[in-house]
């Protein structure tokens, strides 16, 4: 099995090679752009972090033509206000059942699910997982979403795991340097 040197690693070549076919990335929230935890207020305000690499990295990838989505089970005005902050393309929440949620958007959008890279942590996930051509698991990821994906990242999800894929799509669309000032 051949590999290509990234910034992050080895990545198997076959993979790299897919990742210039990306059209649109679908991440998860809990657990994908943030650590996973909520935290909630004595007065029931619920509170989320985000990593500002994460933010950088979604935004970079919009710039080079790869649309951004996320698609969460839950609904969260947070949510809402972060990923409307990076002009995410398509922010669906409230959808336990992804797969049919990322369906939808793909006919809607005329994407070929050999052009969509799907990040997630946890069983839910593995409905994008089904559609996606590209499959990636967070560092922590749960077993079940790792044996399902094409690779891990080296960052744990809430801490720029989403930054790593975002710039390994850079890197195989050649524009990883127009970002970092890297020059791999």
């Amino acid at each position: 099995m051949a590999s290509i040197q990234t910034i992050y690693g080895e990545l198997d070549e076959a993979i790299f090679a897919s990742l210039k076919q990306i059209k649109l990335l679908v991440c998860d929230i809990d657990g994908v752009f943030s650590d996973g935890r909520i935290y909630l207020g004595n007065n029931g305000e619920e509170l989320k972090a985000f990593h500002t690499r994460d933010g950088f990295g979604f935004k970079a990838v919009k710039k080079v033509g790869i649309k951004t989505a996320v698609i969460t089970g839950r609904q969260s005005a947070i949510v809402t206000k972060r990923m409307g902050s990076l002009q995410t393309d398509f922010i669906i929440q409230g959808r336990e059942d992804k797969k049919t949620a990322l369906q939808a958007l793909l006919v809607e959008q005329q994407i070929e699910p050999e052009e969509v890279l799907a990040m997630g942590d946890d069983v839910p996930d593995l409905g994008m997982f089904a559609l996606a051509g590209v499959k990636v698991a967070v560092a922590d990821a749960h077993p079940s979403v790792v044996q399902k994906s094409n690779w891990q990242t080296t960052v744990r999800g809430g801490f720029g795991a989403v930054r790593e894929v975002c710039d390994m799509l850079l890197q195989a669309n050649n524009r990883l340097d127009d970002y970092t000032g890297s020059s791999t």
